[in-house]
């Protein structure tokens, strides 16, 4: 009860954030992106601070043995940089810059009860499911070693 308790305030926190923020506005957002018009510096201070606690952060809890609410850092393990990595990466991009919503601001952006947000939650709903069946199939048709 307690993980869920501390994993529900942290999203509360984090949700806030996006609001307070402006990144729940896809606007804002795109603005960002919009040098030559009505560029929206603002993203980049967000983003700069965000890194900024972040590092802070990963340095304090790393120190420790185990985190406060699990037996042990579940961190990933791979550091390739390889193909699906960098597609993976220039969708996000793409997605990111013509809808101006990211995984992360989309969410506490449901809650203001327009349709764009649930849009896209779809979408990438239906880009998780398309890329799993894709490497499913693929997996099923690669010769088994033996």
């Amino acid at each position: 009860m307690t993980r869920i308790i501390s994993a529900f305030a942290i999203g509360l926190v984090f949700g806030i954030g996006i609001l307070v923020s402006g990144m729940a506005n896809p606007a804002k957002v795109l603005n960002f992106f919009d040098i030559a018009g009505t560029w929206d510096p603002s993203l980049a201070f967000v983003m700069g601070g965000a890194l900024i606690v972040t590092a802070i952060g990963f340095r304090l809890v790393l120190s420790r043995s185990h985190p406060l609410l699990a037996g042990g850092f579940s961190l990933p393990t791979k550091r390739d940089i390889d193909v699906k990595l960098l597609g993976g990466a220039a969708i996000f991009g793409v997605g990111w810059g013509i809808a101006g919503f990211c995984p992360g601001g989309v969410v506490p952006a449901l809650g203001l009860g327009r349709s764009e947000p649930a849009i896209f939650v779809a979408a990438l709903v239906a880009g998780m499911l398309i890329v799993r069946l894709i490497e499913t199939a693929r997996t099923r048709a690669a010769p088994s070693a033996g």
